[in-house]
């Protein structure tokens, strides 16, 4: 019998989109079950995650697994037949999962205040986004990947967040290539993997839609 596998998502969600990504570079079929974010959450989504009550939530099977990065360690312990997402090493696995923490931490609890205020609120979280994203251009370094030569979980964290550098670009009035330029050449050459551009939305449907999101924010 066949995994039944349910994801609830929202397309420009970058939690969301963790998921997405690992099920593809697995080769795992699922359905995709859009949320109308934030007023008008699901039936479904209430019953399988009464505690946060967010997205994403894996689906397996009838079993709900929620946090985006506890998923995609779930996806790959899981069906761990191809792509491993995680190193067996135990201290390289550590090593990944410090940076995917770190990304969770540091980089999207910036980024939100960059997204959704303005003046000196939103100039100081840019400032402390700058300076997080700078340490990952440098834990980068020449590796084409953060796992070395192997797409791995910390980029699978990180990558929904290179669909928002134009975003970046245009609210912190900076050049993402001379800011973070090996992270740059790194988001180019995620985007040839097809579980990545088939799931991330270019930057600039990305920017309309963040400028969709602010004014609903009264933010403009």
């Amino acid at each position: 019998m066949a995994d039944e596998v349910i994801v609830l998502d929202h397309e420009y969600s970058p939690p969301a989109n963790r998921v997405i990504i690992a099920l593809k570079e697995k080769g795992v079929a699922f359905v995709s079950k859009q949320e109308d974010l934030p007023n008008n959450k699901s039936s479904l989504l209430l019953e399988m995650n009464p505690v946060h009550k967010q997205i994403p939530v894996l689906i397996h099977n009838g079993k709900p697994i929620c946090e985006s990065l506890i998923i995609v360690e779930y996806i790959d312990e899981v069906w761990n037949d191809k792509s491993p997402l995680l190193p067996t090493d135990p201290h390289e696995r550590a090593h990944s999962k410090f940076w995917a923490d770190y990304i969770d931490k540091k980089i999207y609890t910036s980024a939100r205040p960059v997204l959704t205020t303005k003046g000196e609120t939103q100039a100081a979280a840019m400032k402390e986004l700058i300076s997080s994203l700078k340490i990952l251009d440098a834990e980068l370094g020449d590796k084409p990947y953060f796992g070395g030569k192997t797409f791995g979980i910390t980029d699978i964290a990180l990558i929904p967040i290179y669909s928002r550098f134009y975003t970046l670009e245009k609210f912190g009035n900076l050049s993402m290539n001379e800011e973070c330029p090996k992270l740059v050449a790194w988001g180019e050459r995620c985007l040839q993997r097809e579980s990545v551009s088939t799931t991330l939305h270019n930057q600039y449907e990305t920017y309309d839609f963040m400028l969709e999101i602010r004014k609903k924010l009264v933010v403009e």
